[in-house]
């Protein structure tokens, strides 16, 4: 062969150096399992360990990215054992024992080539194509998550609600009525507010009898990267919750663990309520491959760990059962063997080599299969009654929910009272409190029940009350809402529209929390669609498309409604009733514009409440034409470009602040595309929104937005 392929003298520590000698050294242990059943997990266990060396010995080689490895947490090999192949899970990242041992349920013989493929950034690698080092396989039921620190945990919660959920509506399920969903985390990341709070939502739907077969597995190591666990506090804060069975099991032990786990997991599957399993676990070989575990532990908590490894406990029970020393070592270097010469196949394969290509999963959603993913009849169409744009919203979600059987509103107060505008008022008296329903004050949960039931066969609508609330929970959108697609390619979708409260001009009550006027944390996330509607009839057209391209492509869509243009009815004077229309029988592409008048010198473009303002403005001013975004991601950069071609001055209108706001977006839109006439932007200021009239000195007012217009008239 000529070339060594063992990992490196860095990544060859003594965990693998002197297991030989330590197996010779045991003394057996009975076990009751099958040694059919033992044989198939130690394979598991076996493999895991060797592809965390490999990992490092590509890293060593040029051709692997990745070295947060699994040794020391083996013992999750046994949780897989415990649930059925077909059991929705969402993993940590200590995983790879667990992914083995689901792939061999399968009767899969790859899931040794997937890991390392995903190391190697290879793009043949089945989930994430290259894009990132993920356990995750659609046929294996395993939803793949990037979290390090348990924000996955709510859309695990979601998924356990959502079983459930899709069986009482009659709507398909990817899962089986009876599955068991399956989350593990570490205990640093239990900690996390994320994990907390997502605990408690399940144990907030339990406690009011609505089924939750979620199992936690918390993987207890004893250290977060290089911070310790206090001893017992995970016990300490989780063995006493009420309405949370508590499991404590060895994972070094895989008997024990075997046990353990199958106990839980029967408890859950049978009573449809959340439990905690606890397996006490070993780091060994540091964090990752550049971590210096020296630095921060004593050579004695090493080498106590080392002796405490679940390779060297499942070797126990096989030398019980009748093998011998030298055969348990043979198995654990036939292992390695078979897993560098997988490494040797994967080390080069071609990674993406485009940016088209990393982004191809973002891409928004086609205009054809949205459009033609429409209901073929809106209930509110044809009638002719003037409609508020609150109105409006309401009779669109309606007629959604009565389209999309699987479709699911919810939030905050818009159940019973019909939110605090009364824009859901009534849907739950039409629709029933399974279909529309309030949820506890958790924005973290709330997002994802959503992502629970998205990736579940349902269609979410939820509710954020307001924008400002958001921000609790905006990493629920970034990390996990619309990366599933690009870290999956398409593979898992997390169909949702978001309704969110938003922007500024309340009178009467206001404050930064209800007058939230930031944006960007929006505007950032790749492929994330964010509709602006300002008039009642764009509203409703806009939500459709939203709810269609949800249904159709899994399109997760943010759908801002501005709350000051709620209820208002009239736009120049008092009684004109010239900011209500009847409800629209078309509904509004994704990504394309407005235009209001026919003007010649002046453009203006603008979105939300900026619209009725420069209306106004136009109005008394020749020669201006407005042109409404409505849609901020993706901007309808065609209409943008024309409509400013046509006058050659534009004046963008921008209720957001000045940084980080739209208007940054739409001028660089202009310049990136050519275009050379003149330009000017009016924004609100870098500010948070005051309590009462102080109010009105930092939001963008109409005065402002005339002189602007005027001072480009006159050049």
């Amino acid at each position: 062969m000529g070339e060594d392929l063992r990992p490196s003298a860095d990544a060859v520590t003594a965990v693998d150096e002197l297991f030989a000698e330590r197996v010779r050294a045991l003394v057996p242990v009975p076990c009751e399992h099958p040694a059919e059943v033992l044989l198939s997990l130690y394979d598991a266990q076996l493999g895991s360990r060797h592809a965390d060396l490999a990992a490092r010995w590509l890293q060593s080689q040029g051709h692997g990215y990745y070295t947060i490895g699994s040794a020391g947490h083996e013992g999750n090999a046994a949780v897989a054992a415990a649930l059925r192949p077909t059991h929705p899970a969402l993993l940590h990242y200590r995983s790879g024992a667990f992914y083995l041992a689901r792939a061999a349920q399968h009767q899969d013989k790859d899931g040794l080539r997937d890991i390392l493929l995903g190391v190697a950034a290879a793009t043949s690698e089945p989930i994430s194509g290259g894009r990132h080092k993920v356990f995750g396989r659609h046929d294996l039921a395993i939803i793949p998550q990037t979290s390090t620190i348990a924000s996955h945990l709510p859309r695990a919660m979601g998924v356990a609600f959502s079983i459930a959920r899709a069986a009482k509506l009659g709507v398909p399920s990817p899962w089986p009525a009876d599955a068991v969903v399956v989350t593990s985390f570490g205990d640093a990341s239990a900690n996390h507010s994320t994990a907390t709070g997502a605990i408690n939502a399940a144990l907030h739907a339990s406690y009011q009898g609505i089924p939750m077969p979620l199992l936690l597995v918390c993987e207890d190591n004893g250290i977060g990267i290089s911070v310790r666990t206090p001893d017992g506090w995970i016990k300490q804060t989780y063995g006493q919750r009420h309405g949370l069975r508590y499991f404590d099991a060895d994972g070094t032990d895989l008997a024990a663990t075997l046990t353990m786990a199958t106990e839980a997991a029967t408890f859950v599957r049978r009573n449809r309520r959340p439990a905690f399993l606890r397996l006490r676990t070993v780091r060994l070989m540091g964090h990752a491959g550049s971590d210096v575990e020296a630095a921060y532990r004593s050579p004695a908590e090493l080498l106590a760990d080392e002796e405490l490894d679940p390779l060297l406990g499942t070797a126990r029970l096989l030398l019980s059962l009748g093998y011998q020393a030298d055969e348990v070592v043979e198995l654990y270097e036939n292992k390695r063997t078979e897993v560098l010469g997988i490494a040797r196949e994967v080390a080069g394969l071609p990674q993406l080599g485009s940016a088209a290509a990393v982004a191809a999963p973002l891409a928004f959603p086609d205009r054809a299969a949205v459009a033609k993913s429409l209901p073929g009849h809106q209930a509110g169409a044809g009638r002719t009654e003037p409609l508020t744009l609150g109105q409006s919203i309401n009779r669109a979600l309606g007629d959604v929910l009565a389209a999309y059987p699987e479709a699911l509103a919810f939030g905050e107060d818009i159940g019973r009272k019909g939110g605090v505008y009364g824009v859901t008022r009534g849907l739950q008296k039409s629709f029933g409190a399974a279909r529309v329903f309030d949820t506890l004050l958790d924005e973290q949960s709330i997002l994802g029940l959503a992502l629970g039931a998205g990736v579940s066969g349902l269609l979410p609508l939820p509710e954020i009350q307001y924008l400002a609330y958001l921000h609790n929970a905006e990493d629920q959108l970034r990390g996990e809402a619309a990366s599933l697609k690009f870290f999956s390619q398409g593979q898992y979708r997390n169909p949702m529209v978001l309704r969110i409260a938003g922007y500024g001009y309340q009178k009467g009550f206001g404050g930064h929390f209800h007058n939230d006027d930031a944006i960007g944390v929006l505007r950032d996330i790749p492929g994330l669609v964010i509709a602006s509607p300002s008039r009642p009839d764009d509203a409703a057209a806009m939500l459709h498309t939203c709810a269609a391209a949800a249904h159709a492509e899994g399109t997760v869509s943010v759908f801002l409604e501005p709350i000051a243009l709620y209820h208002r009815r009239d736009l120049y004077e008092d009684g004109d009733e010239q900011w209500v229309a009847p409800y629209p029988a078309e509904h509004v592409p994704i990504g394309s514009g407005r235009v209001y008048g026919e003007g010649r010198d002046l453009t203006i473009v603008t979105f939300g409440n900026g619209l009725p303002m420069s209306l106004r403005v136009a109005a008394r001013l020749p020669g201006v034409r407005v042109l409404d975004l409505r849609w901020l991601s993706p901007l309808p950069l065609e209409d943008l470009l024309r409509e400013a071609t046509i006058t050659g001055r534009v004046l963008v209108v921008d209720e957001t602040r000045r940084s980080g706001g739209v208007s940054e977006g739409v001028l660089a839109a202009l310049v990136d595309a050519g275009y050379s006439g003149r330009m000017a932007r009016v924004t609100s200021e870098d500010s948070f929104v005051p309590l009462g009239n102080a109010a009105l000195q930092v939001l963008l007012s109409e005065e402002t937005i005339e002189a602007a217009a005027r001072e480009l008239l006159r050049h």
